[in-house]
């Protein structure tokens, strides 16, 4: 897909760590529980840690008890890209940026409390943290 922001990889290299480099750019995952957002309960905005285009706002974080930020919802439904992702040997909706095409997590349809049903699931890696002022 064409994205509004597109940079060449050596760029992706430069700007990012190569953690950061790994799970943004090629789809990894930070272990379970290791994510600096994971307990974050300030009032802000999450924004892809590779563009800055604002995704999840903190009224839709909950605690879904699963090891990374979790979401009921973007910010809007031009904030992400949801894609079918068959690795691993299983079926799931991998979210991506939609501004940067950057890997941010997967999506599931496992969170009956929240008002969609849906548990965007988020590497804290993947996002930066803005308090609202």
């Amino acid at each position: 897909m064409n994205y509004p922001i597109q940079k060449p990889e050596n760029q992706w290299r430069e700007e990012l760590t190569e953690f950061e480099y790994h799970v943004l750019r090629e789809a990894g995952t930070e272990r379970a529980y290791t994510g600096a957002l994971l307990e974050e309960k300030r009032m802000g905005i999450f924004r892809c840690r590779g563009c800055q285009a604002e995704l999840f706002r903190s009224e839709t974080k909950f605690d879904s008890h699963c090891g990374w930020p979790s979401f009921y919802e973007p910010k809007s439904t031009d904030a992400v890209e949801l894609l079918e992702d068959n690795t691993l040997g299983m079926k799931r909706v991998e979210v991506r940026c939609r501004a940067c095409g950057s890997h941010l997590g997967h999506v599931f349809e496992d969170a009956p409390q929240t008002p969609t049903g849906d548990r965007y699931c988020i590497n804290s890696v993947s996002i930066t943290f803005e308090q609202a002022n």
